[in-house]
């Protein structure tokens, strides 16, 4: 398993591909498998790979929560398609803030050149610190969408779901649930940000469709 090697294009193209119907590595929440996998990307990637620059984004907005979150961070090769081999090197040039030698070394008397890099260094430490986004308050919600009867066209039921956007709002995963005399349910995830979407503005949205969708409910609603 893996990405090949994240620090190129192809490596970040085989994320972006990954993550096109996920909105994490792994499951349906922020996990260590997410700050793993941020951390050896390193920098946003380009524009045109929206599917991961989105989700680099909204891990983005953990950096203060990253050793809260659930899970136990494994080695690269554990996360990514199983028909590709993790090649990315260990980077040394990218370190995390705690590794920014801020105090010098205790060994031998520090030069003028080697304190004046440590004073930019604790600068630039200190900048990044005061520029760290604030928390946005986000949930994770599982959607169940009904549709009229057996013959409803689920696929097209799915496409004018998944074409409602909106700022704060992030569809994931979905299938489809067997709910008697052959009709299925949608069952979809999406994660929002509190202050922008909320459950009855889906359901507007999402019911608006009248020629494919019967009923919307809230199956999970989860605080992250």
């Amino acid at each position: 398993m893996g990405f090949g090697d994240l620090k190129s294009a192809a490596g970040l193209r085989v994320l972006n591909d990954f993550l096109a119907d996920r909105s994490y590595i792994e499951g349906y929440v922020p996990s260590q498998a997410d700050i793993a996998v941020f951390e050896a990307v390193g920098a946003p990637p380009p524009a045109d790979l929206f599917h991961a620059l989105r989700w680099y984004n909204h891990i983005k907005s953990y950096e203060k929560q990253k050793a809260s979150l659930p899970g136990v961070k494994k080695a690269l090769g554990k996360y990514g398609p199983a028909d590709v081999e993790d090649t990315t090197g260990a980077a040394t040039d990218s370190k995390d803030d705690d590794d920014i030698d801020l105090f010098g070394s205790d060994d031998e008397e520090e030069s003028e050149e080697a304190k004046k890099l440590r004073e930019e260094r604790l600068a630039q430490y200190e900048s990044k610190k005061s520029k760290k986004p604030a928390v946005v308050a986000k949930s994770s919600i599982l959607l169940d969408v009904k549709p009229w009867d057996d013959e409803t066209d689920m696929a097209k039921l799915e496409e004018c779901v998944r074409s409602i956007q909106a700022d704060g709002l992030v569809w994931g995963s979905s299938k489809l649930v067997p709910v008697g005399y052959g009709i299925k349910k949608l069952q979809i995830q999406c994660v929002v940000e509190d202050d922008k979407v909320g459950t009855d503005m889906l359901e507007e949205r999402i019911t608006a469709f009248e020629d494919y969708v019967q009923s919307m409910d809230v199956a999970a609603f989860n605080k992250i």
